[in-house]
């Protein structure tokens, strides 16, 4: 049990009351925590140079990531401006954190059947295949419900419910796999959810079906490197490469990047159009679209 300072154990009852996500929630904390545990004091008596000084700590010794900054940046001005009402700083202004311009890893179609064979045990095996036909992130894949799936509608699709941003979007599901998630659930037809969470050492279907809770994404990611490594696949790649996979190969099928950008819950085509450098085929039909339109001109 941490002994939190005061100030962070009111922080935390803050959090709580907040609209943010468990795992935010817990990130915001720990981020004040390190920052009493770096002065050695209750941060609310830290003044802003401080927390200047503390941010430079951060970048130029620690030479922290991106992600780690943005996070340290939103979390101390959550604790000072909202929390402790703090006014006057310029430092949260003045901290800039650019984000690297990275290209996602994709797999090939062959790489992606191969991973997917490699899976044995039946739960992650669909639960993968899915999140590569419909472009899932893990925690999207593991929490779906059985009232997500509109299986009426032609074409049947997945509505999923609070994803990324707390926004909710509609995503094609392909027939055959409707079909593996219909013959899947019948095994233990839990009330809620696709993918129930089974009590520890047990997975028969009378425990899937009274579970309480959706299967765990560390489960489903621990099988994803396994899989990978019988597989042969690159050990840069992880679970969300799957998604990154479906939007290349659905880009290379012909899609368009604005159906794409739907289907992936982006809210800019910006951030879908990182997919066009990513494939081949697409370069291939911009050459032979080029070749058809040019006419060489008659003298």
């Amino acid at each position: 049990m941490i002994n939190y300072p005061p100030s962070i154990v009111e922080f935390k009852r803050y959090v709580q009351l907040r609209d943010y996500r468990p795992p935010t929630k817990k990130e915001y904390v720990r981020q004040a925590w390190k920052l009493a545990q770096h002065f050695q004091c209750d941060p609310a008596t830290l003044v802003e140079n401080q927390v200047r000084q503390y941010y430079l700590f951060l970048r130029e010794e620690q030479r922290s990531s991106p992600s780690l900054m943005k996070m340290a940046k939103w979390a101390l001005k959550a604790f000072y401006t909202e929390h402790l009402k703090v006014t006057g700083w310029g430092v949260f202004d003045d901290l800039r954190v650019a984000e690297p311009k990275t290209v996602p890893m994709v797999m090939s179609r062959e790489e992606v059947q191969r991973l997917l064979a490699a899976v044995r045990e039946e739960r992650f095996a669909i639960c993968l295949r899915l999140m590569y036909y419909c472009g899932l992130r893990v925690g999207e894949a593991v929490s779906l419900q059985v009232e997500h799936i509109c299986s009426r509608q032609q074409p049947p699709c997945l509505h999923i419910v609070d994803g990324k941003g707390r926004k909710d979007r509609y995503v094609p599901l392909f027939p055959a796999i409707l079909q593996e998630l219909r013959q899947w659930w019948r095994t233990h037809q839990n009330p809620t959810w696709i993918f129930p969470c089974p009590p520890a050492g047990r997975c028969d279907a009378a425990a899937l079906r009274q579970a309480t809770h959706p299967m765990r994404t560390e489960s489903v990611q621990m099988t994803f490197q396994l899989a990978r490594d019988v597989a042969g696949i690159d050990s840069r790649t992880t679970p969300h490469t799957l998604r990154h996979s479906y939007a290349t190969h659905l880009l290379e099928e012909g899609i368009s990047l604005r159906q794409i950008s739907s289907y992936l819950g982006h809210e800019s085509l910006d951030t879908t159009a990182i997919y066009t450098h990513l494939t081949a085929v697409s370069e291939a039909r911009t050459q032979l679209a080029l070749q058809n339109l040019y006419q060489p001109s008659k003298h």
